[in-house]
């Protein structure tokens, strides 16, 4: 790592600017510098130490902050697909411009400064993150704060998600709503129009790990939010998110054999939902079912939809996988699943993920078919409610068979 810089020189004790005669020579020289066989090694340390002392005189001239982005634009360009000049403004300007410069209240700085970081940052630079978190932390915010900014969404996906290291000590500091953020970034990755390639699944399944176990250490914290006081509590919204992460990651064939036996989430989600599920039936509470629709313009809570989303991780891990489907036999986590399919307004596609799940469960094991043909026989399932998730149970001699319907599940 390289050694701090020392502070720009003051003058008579106050910090001043360096003179700038002509702006639109600064501007020019930007320009020129976009071109490689013009690039001069030697003036990056001028134009860093520039830079920190506009960042330290905290002054919102127009004529200053111009010249304040002209430097960050000339670092960016003088390191564009250069690795030699990548490296020197590495060296000068770490992490000391990142820190002055990613918080900054002027978008156009931290559009610049992020453009630095992404085009200079390369793998063993990103160790060097670990030990300035704040530095990474800080890319999360500007990403907040900016969500139509190029810059920060890419170093979060493009370097960050690529390293389970700096993931996991990161998840361990950040703020609640940072997390959400950075959830928010992983889901977006997951579902994008091209699939994790060969080199990103090992990445994946480290992040499945640090997400299933913060998950089944932490996942109780949702029922805070059956108090009005706690409906918007951020940790129980953060854990809201990792349930939406193991949904996508479960749907995804090369994660979801790792999720499978991952030990005692199944058992959790089970455990959960049928607290859950007893909470919104004592009181009315965000988790209690509403079966009127939303008036448009309503806006959504982050809860609504985590019954859903429970369900669907419970038929995702119970795919083609007969341990998981005895075991949310064993947990009387079948009748469970039927009782919560009902018309609820916060849980969306509630009626499809029963389906789905009532299928992975039954498939190619005639113990859990044998247990709902039982089920409806003594009233324990209502032959309606099997025939709205679309089965049926048909007697042939002495034997109960639940089969499939040909008619469409009724949402």
């Amino acid at each position: 790592m390289a050694a701090p810089r020392p502070p720009p020189g003051r003058l008579s004790g106050v910090m001043v600017p360096a003179p700038i005669q002509d702006l639109e020579a600064l501007r020019a020289l930007t320009a020129l510098f976009k071109e490689q066989r013009n690039r001069n090694l030697d003036t990056i340390g001028v134009a860093v130490d520039l830079i920190l002392l506009f960042r330290e005189l905290r002054v919102e001239q127009e004529s200053l902050l111009t010249a304040f982005r002209c430097g960050l634009q000339f670092l960016g360009n003088i390191a564009s697909r250069n690795e030699d000049s990548q490296s020197i403004v590495w060296m000068h300007a770490f992490p000391e411009l990142f820190l002055s410069c990613l918080n900054h209240p002027d978008k156009k700085i931290v559009a610049y400064s992020s453009m630095i970081l992404f085009t200079s940052l390369n793998s063993e630079r990103m160790k060097e993150l670990e030990e300035n978190l704040n530095i990474a932390i800080d890319v999360i915010e500007a990403h907040q704060k900016q969500p139509e900014s190029e810059w920060p969404f890419l170093i979060i996906t493009d370097h960050f998600l690529k390293s389970p290291e700096l993931v996991k000590v990161m998840y361990a500091k950040m703020s609640n709503q940072e997390r959400v953020t950075l959830l928010d970034l992983m889901i977006a990755k997951i579902m994008g129009d091209e699939p994790l390639s060969k080199d990103e699944i090992p990445v994946f399944l480290s992040h499945a790990e640090l997400i299933a176990s913060t998950f089944v250490d932490q996942c109780k914290t949702v029922l805070k939010l059956t108090s009005e006081q706690h409906a918007e509590d951020e940790e129980a919204l953060a854990t809201i998110r990792l349930l939406d992460v193991l949904c996508e990651m479960t749907a995804n064939t090369d994660l979801l054999g790792y999720l499978q036996v991952f030990p005692g989430l199944l058992e959790r989600v089970i455990e959960l939902l049928r607290v859950i599920h007893a909470a919104g039936s004592d009181t009315m509470n965000i988790f209690s079912t509403c079966a009127r629709m939303k008036a448009e313009g309503d806006v959504s809570h982050m809860a609504e939809g985590f019954k859903s989303h429970l369900i669907r991780l419970i038929g995702n891990l119970c795919y083609k996988n007969k341990d998981n489907q005895d075991k949310v036999n064993e947990l009387d986590g079948i009748a469970l699943i039927l009782d919560s399919c009902s018309i609820d307004d916060k849980n969306p596609f509630l009626t499809q993920w029963v389906v789905l799940a009532i299928r992975n469960l039954t498939e190619d094991n005639s113990q859990n078919q044998d247990l709902i043909a039982k089920m409806e026989e003594q009233g324990l399932a209502d032959a309606s409610l099997l025939k709205k998730v679309g089965f049926e149970v048909e007697k042939r001699g002495d034997k109960l068979i639940l089969k499939s319907t040909s008619d469409t599940p009724q949402l």
